[in-house]
This record gives structure tokens, sequence and C-alpha cells, in this order.
């Protein structure tokens, strides 16, 4: 009997342990399953956004490559030139700086593209000033390429082409395509930039510059002595080598001519495999075929000539700094002018009362300065600022016959359409700068395109039209292609 009971009391003892074990265990898993059912509570929340966001990147349009544009460039039904004058010209950016004023009188533009753009470049571009001469525009652009060491490119090793423009019968014409004039052998390195300015001589030849589409391609491998002096004949159409490599395995970025004296200044990029890593400043006599002068300590992007006196004046390197001199009358190395520091990233040509204009370094930056030299004293001074919205990036600067009104874009390296692509005009005697044209929404809304900046204006002798050079996007995220917009000032606006 006893033995029963116990053996009763077992089995009620097991059970219980066992229904205990159960509970414990169902519960265990019911709590080990509570985040989870709160992660898939949050995911199935979450997913209605992950599936709108997936639509509209889905929906966005992929960004244009330069290779799947249409080349040439070509104008809407087939123009040859596209002549608009608008209210909309005026219609900028809501908030400008302060004492910056609009236009009454909208302009009237010209725009064509340049010939010869026959292929996606790299892309195609315009890096350096030009110029007016007997009433017509020269300038330069490079498809930016360079020698590809597997051969596959389409399209050579890359080159640039100066341009004659005609107001005349408003036509671009190529005077010179420089790959076609060095003809090197296969696996030579040729330029994709032409980087300096495009200077008239007195001698009618133009002169300039090359400058590489790539530091990686300019070097030994690819037989890279260093980058050329040109100069072209428009009147004959001859165009020549001046001198290859005046400074050894180095690229020309910055060059200009004394068109008096014939001398051809330039500031350097050293290729990866030359000895002096650092910017050369050199000078070069185009007449006489002789360096006159080469060192170190040059300077990156610009100069300034007084035709007056035959001095080439200069900041060494990228920023504001000390200013040099260099006198080819005396000869010798560059010499520091006391007391002076400016900037040079643009400068003007002298005026007949002795003064070059000049802007600082604007890229990346709020505003840039615009300096006041003068020739005679070689004394400076700051006259004012250049931005009229965000950006301050000036490549180029032009001052009027009369020495009252400099005009320049802002947004050089592409910024131009945040600020409308303003077209503006700076009184020296006010201080006021006045925003002639807001060009990229006009163009942007009526045509489908876009001028993104230049590094390439030049005035008429007489004042009256502006000549620029445009880096132009048709839908590419930087740009695809160069214009040239030929504006003309409305004579009460000047």
């Amino acid at each position: 009997m006893q033995l029963r009971v116990c053996r009763m009391g077992l089995a009620l003892l097991v059970a219980g342990c066992i229904g205990w074990q159960a509970t414990s265990c169902a519960s265990q898993v019911q709590a080990a399953d509570q985040p989870a059912r709160k992660a898939q509570a949050a995911k199935a929340k979450d997913q209605p956004a992950k599936n709108q966001a997936a639509k509209a990147a889905a929906a966005k349009p992929k960004p244009i490559r330069d290779e799947d544009l249409p080349w040439p460039p070509t104008l809407p039904g087939g123009k040859q030139v596209l002549t608009d004058t608008s209210p909309e010209f005026l219609q900028g950016p809501a908030e400008l700086t302060p004492g910056t004023v609009v236009a009454k009188t909208p302009p009237t533009v010209d725009f064509l593209y340049y010939p010869n753009q026959n292929y996606p470049g790299k892309p195609w571009s315009n890096w350096g000033d030009g110029c007016v001469a007997g009433g017509k525009f020269y300038s330069a652009i490079g498809d930016h390429l360079a020698i590809d060491p597997k051969q596959e490119q389409p399209h050579g090793t890359g080159t640039a082409h100066v341009y004659e423009y005609d107001p005349q019968t408003k036509t671009l014409r190529s005077l010179v395509d420089v790959t076609r004039l060095l003809d090197l052998p296969r696996g030579h390195y040729t330029p994709g930039k032409i980087h300096s300015r495009v200077d008239m001589g007195s001698d009618g030849w133009l002169y300039y510059a090359t400058h590489r589409g790539s530091p990686r391609a300019a070097n030994d491998a690819n037989h890279y002595r260093g980058d050329w002096i040109f100069r072209t004949n428009p009147a004959t159409g001859k165009s020549e080598v001046v001198v290859a490599a005046p400074v050894p395995k180095h690229s020309i970025p910055n060059g200009l001519l004394d068109p008096q004296r014939l001398i051809y200044y330039g500031g350097t990029a050293a290729g990866p495999d030359a000895d002096e890593q650092g910017i050369q400043f050199f000078a070069y006599d185009v007449q006489g075929k002789k360096l006159l002068y080469a060192g170190p300590d040059g300077p990156a992007r610009y100069m300034m000539l007084a035709r007056s006196t035959g001095r080439l004046y200069y900041v060494p390197g990228n920023s504001d700094g000390q200013l040099m001199v260099y006198d080819p009358a005396q000869g010798g190395s560059p010499k520091p002018v006391r007391g002076v520091t400016m900037g040079i990233r643009a400068a003007t040509d002298e005026t007949k009362d002795g003064k070059i204009y000049t802007v600082s370094i604007g890229q990346g930056a709020a505003d840039a300065d615009i300096w006041e030299f003068n020739t005679q004293t070689e004394e400076a001074r700051k006259i004012g600022t250049v931005a009229v919205g965000r950006t301050a990036y000036v490549a180029s600067i032009d001052v009027d016959p009369t020495g009252r009104y400099l005009y320049y874009v802002p947004g050089a390296h592409g910024s131009g359409p945040q600020d409308g692509t303003p077209v503006v005009q700076f009184d020296i005697k006010t201080g006021q700068r006045k925003v002639i044209a807001f060009l990229s929404p006009y163009y942007e809304n009526k045509y489908g395109f876009s001028l993104k900046g230049t590094y390439s204006t030049a005035l008429s002798e007489d004042g009256s039209t502006l000549f620029v050079t445009f880096n132009t996007s048709r839908g590419t995220r930087a740009w695809d292609c160069c214009g040239l917009a030929v504006i003309h000032i409305p004579e009460s606006e000047r």
C-alpha cells in the first residue's frame, strides 16, 4: 500500500515537472520571438518607404554620358547660328550680392558650336584665353585626350585646335589641328589642350603653347620631351612649331606673348619624369629662337604684361602673393616688386594710361578681389570684388577701350549656372557691378543646353561686343562640348 502511494506521488511529481518545463519553454520561446516580431513589424512598416525610394531611383534619369550624345553637336533646326534677344536675359537669381544691379536693356546674343568636335572628348574644353585682332576673335579648344597605351582610343592621342571667328559672316574656322601638324609616330605623346593665351604678334602670327590631356601621359614611356610653342598665320593658313620643349619634360599651361618685342613667356607643369618638378618660369625670344631665361618658382596660371615698358609681372604658384618682375632689357632673374602682394588669376591688357586690372584666385572661394596695377609706379590697390552671387572663379577679364569698364563671367570651372551664368560689367570709376545678361536659364529652357563656364573672353576693339568661349553641357554632369557666345552690349549699358 505504501509502495503504491509512493509510486503515485512520484508520478504526480514527474508530471508536474514536465508541465512546468513545458510552460517555461513556451514562455521562453514567446520572449525570444518578441524582438523578431518587432523587427518583422518594423520591416513591414518600412517597406512602403523603401519601395517608394526604389521607384524614385528607377524614375530618375540616368546621367547622360558624352558617348550617348550625337557628334558633332548641332543647333535646333539645323541652324548654324542662334540669334536671340529677350527680357529673360535680365532674369536671374532672386538674391544678388549687395551693390549688384541688373541692366535695363537686354543684349543680342549670337551662339554657335565650334566645328571639328566630331567625337566625344574627355571632354572637349576651353582652357586658354583668346584675343581680338583685326576685328576677328581668336580662340582655342581641345579634346582633353591623352595617349592610350593599349591603342584603344578611336580618335587618336589627343589634339587641340585654334579658331578664327569672323563677326561679318558669323562663322568659325579651324586654323590648325596641332596633332596633325606634329605628325608624330604611333605611340608618341601629343597634347590635348591649348591652355595658354592665343596672342597676335606684330609679325601677323598667332602664338600659343600646349598642355597635356593627362599628367600620366607626359612620360618617358610615351617619348615625352616637353610641350610646344606654335605659331599660326591666319592670312596664309600656315602653322609651324616655334620651339619644342623650351623647358624639358614640362608642359606649358600658362603662356603669353609680348607682341612688340616678340618674347614668349611661360609658366610650366612638370611631367612625372622631369628632373625639376616645380613650376618653371621662362622667357623665349621667338624671332631669335633663343631661350632668354628659365628658372624656378614660376606662375601656375596667368601673368600680366606691361606693353609700355616690356616688363612681365607674375605671382609664383597658384595663389595671391609677392609680385615678381622680369625685365628683358636688364636680363637676369626675376626680382620682387617691393611692397606689392596681390593676386593674378586673370589679367587685362594694359590701358592707355598704364593700368592693368587683375582678379585674384576665386576657385572654391566666396569672392575674389579685383586689383588695379599701375605699370609706371608699380603700385597695386584693391578696387572691388567679382561675385554677384555664389560663384567667384574668374579665369578671364577684359577692359574696354575707354579704360572704365571691366567684363568677366564668374563660375569658370562649370559653376556658372548657379548664378544664371552672369555676364558682368564692373565700373572702375564707381565700383558697381552690373549684370549685362544671365545666359544659362534662357538657353537651358529654350534650347536644352547649359553654358557652364569660360576661360576665354575678349572685347571687340570698340568695346561693343564681348566674345565668350563657353564649355557647354547638353545634359552631361560637367560639360561635353564648346560653343561661342557673341554678346552685343547695348550702347545704353556701356
